[in-house]
């Protein structure tokens, strides 16, 4: 018997300008973690995020990850 599904994670941000952060992210439909995350700052920036191979679980009979590392991958500036 399977652990109940969750739909949503904590995506921790292990290096760049957001290092040491968290935020909750949602799955995708197919039950995977997003593969990049995208943050909105100030200035008209937007920190993008890359999924790594770090995952935790909550119990061993879990198939779905509750907290998933992400890097630094790069900033995006608004054009307006």
């Amino acid at each position: 018997m399977s652990a109940s599904m969750t739909t949503s994670y904590t995506a921790k941000l292990t290096d760049g300008p957001l290092e040491g952060r968290t935020l909750s992210a949602d799955f995708l439909a197919s039950g995977d973690p997003r593969p990049t995350v995208d943050i909105l700052a100030q200035g008209g920036k937007t920190y993008v995020y890359a999924r790594t191979a770090g995952q935790e679980f909550e119990s061993e009979d879990s198939d779905r990850p509750s907290a998933v590392n992400y890097r630094y991958l790069t900033t995006n500036f608004d054009d307006e």
